[in-house]
């Protein structure tokens, strides 16, 4: 059983969530450092890409090798650009780094709950119920 066909792409949405809450939690800790500029990423172009490369190569056979999932890891961050620049240089709003962190959260959360009905329905499954 492929817990992928299970779970979809859920858990990878997860493992994404959660480094872009690191990633938004670093510039709302930087939004006093003179010159910092404010990174992101587009959450659904990579997951899109996770998915594209999901469904691209499949593995066949025994001796075929695995094709490893996309690690962002600051390859894709970019720079986000300010509504009104700073005079220090600083390119952090915190009401724009606020409420996607909250909106960012609010997403990992619903996640979270579809995965929880997800097991919950497979534990009644092998229980019998």
């Amino acid at each position: 059983m492929n817990l992928d066909n299970i779970f979809g792409i859920h858990a990878k949405a997860m493992q994404l969530r959660s480094y872009r809450a690191e990633v938004l939690a670093t510039n709302i800790a930087n939004a006093e450092t003179p010159n910092y500029l404010a990174r992101d990423f587009d959450f659904k172009q990579v997951l899109q890409s996770v998915a594209d490369e999901r469904s691209a190569l499949k593995v066949t056979r025994p001796g075929h090798i695995q094709a490893g999932d996309a690690e962002l890891m600051g390859e894709d961050l970019m720079y986000r650009v300010p509504e009104q620049p700073s005079i220090d240089g600083n390119t952090v709003d915190l009401q724009i780094e606020r409420a996607e962190f909250t909106r960012n959260a609010m997403q990992y959360q619903a996640s979270v709950r579809f995965l929880n009905g997800k097991i919950s329905g497979l534990l009644r499954a092998i229980k019998g119920e």
